[in-house]
């Protein structure tokens, strides 16, 4: 057998198209009927899901803050306030030139409460009666969904917190200050210049 009729054989193979299924065929009887799409109403209002903005940010600054200021305090922000012996309602004031209230969540001591004896020192610190207690309703002791949380539904508070993933969170909240521990003092971040927030 030559190459030309090879190439012949193989052209007529491939070249065979595939048989069309008539509208009547007994296979076509067992699917289900298509359903007919209902004409789009064209005064019909189209809703879309889009997250309300907060009444409290009015002209880009947080209306609701203000002394006394509210401050939901993170397990590492306690943890490097005791590693650089820095005394946390003391410095809080000296940070923003006001009256501070902290405020621990159940989770955040839950989350110290688990870490055992090594870390009984920042647990004192919670208990002292100067840091208010915020009870929490949801499952689970993770404190970082449990902050995002409360200060995505009330925008009265500043997030106190040295953990570099819970700030990147926070940054995306509009309006939510973010109080950090640096260079053997209390920074904060996003305040505005009104309410004289130290500069770094």
């Amino acid at each position: 057998m030559g190459k030309a009729k090879q190439a012949k054989l193989a052209m007529q193979k491939y070249a065979k198209m595939k048989k069309m299924i008539s509208s009547t065929d007994a296979r076509l009887k067992n699917k289900k009927p298509s359903k007919k799409k209902k004409p789009e109403d064209p005064h019909k209002i189209e809703v879309r899901e889009v997250p309300q903005a907060s009444s409290a940010l009015f002209f880009q600054y947080n209306t609701q803050l203000g002394p006394p200021y509210h401050i939901l305090v993170d397990t590492n922000f306690i943890n490097h306030s005791i590693r650089y012996k820095l005394d946390i309602i003391q410095n809080m004031m000296d940070c923003l030139y006001a009256k501070c209230i902290p405020y621990i969540t159940d989770c955040v001591l839950g989350e110290i409460e688990k870490m055992g004896t090594k870390f009984s020192v920042a647990l004192k610190i919670i208990k002292d009666p100067r840091f208010e207690r915020i009870r929490c309703l949801h499952k689970g002791t993770y404190a970082d969904d449990c902050l995002v949380q409360r200060v995505t539904q009330h925008k009265c508070y500043i997030v106190a917190t040295n953990d570099v993933d819970l700030k990147r969170r926070i940054r995306k909240i509009p309006g939510v200050p973010i109080m950090y521990v640096a260079k053997h003092r209390y920074t904060i971040e996003r305040m505005p210049d009104a309410y004289g927030a130290p500069k770094v």
